[in-house]
């Protein structure tokens, strides 16, 4: 039951309290930069979150024997070795996804996400609870990718499923002078971002508030 509840626990902090983006506003510009397909949002989020369960696995593994005053150098070999094989099988078995992302996929070697991580909690616990925050770090900044694509994508060019399904053009759902164009561009993502922060932080301050007003 006690696993259970830390299990529950570390879920919740990682995908809500400690969200990457919604609440420490980290790692915003690559997030940008591939929410406007799903096919980029998605694999950018797997991509991510196979990168920091592995590299919190391995740096919380060998936390002990590695000096203090290296680990910064550490976490980017680390982090440097499994970027590398991540992005060589992409490019191996799904080239388009790797044109799509570009520069981003190489550019998780110094994203601050996974170093953040990396120096504030798989450098201080153990390999099992670094393992599940990988895990839940990584889903969190998926659905968060994933709900910002979806708006930015439906809204902006009256699309869904864009790079996946329809031979990548997405399914066409509103008519085209519906949409929004200037969504799609980004300032456009800008303020699709500042909703979501906002509704975020409304509802991470509603609990504290109820509890003060039934004092």
């Amino acid at each position: 039951m006690s696993v259970f509840i830390s299990l529950f626990t570390i879920a919740l902090n990682a995908i809500l309290a400690e969200n990457f983006i919604l609440v420490k506003f980290m790692g915003i510009c690559p997030f940008m930069g591939v929410s406007k397909k799903m096919d980029t949002a998605l694999g950018m989020g797997v991509a991510v979150t196979v990168i920091l369960t592995l590299s919190n696995v391995i740096i919380a593994a060998i936390r002990k024997i590695v000096p203090d005053k290296i680990r910064i150098a550490m976490f980017i070999v680390v982090i440097a070795g499994f970027v590398t094989c991540v992005d060589l099988l992409i490019q191996a078995f799904v080239p388009a996804l790797s044109e799509s992302l570009g520069v981003f996929i190489p550019l998780i070697v110094v994203n601050c996400i996974i170093l953040g991580r990396a120096e504030s909690f798989s450098y201080k616990n153990g390999v099992a609870a670094s393992f599940w925050d990988g895990i839940f770090q990584g889903f969190g900044y998926t659905v968060v990718l994933m709900v910002m694509c979806i708006i930015r994508e439906f809204l902006g060019a009256g699309t869904f499923g864009g790079g996946i399904l329809n031979g990548g053009d997405g399914i066409q759902i509103l008519p085209e002078q519906f949409p929004i164009g200037m969504l799609t561009l980004p300032v456009g993502g800008f303020l699709v971002l500042g909703c979501l922060i906002a509704l975020m932080q409304w509802a991470l301050s509603r609990p504290k508030k109820n509890k003060e007003e039934s004092k």
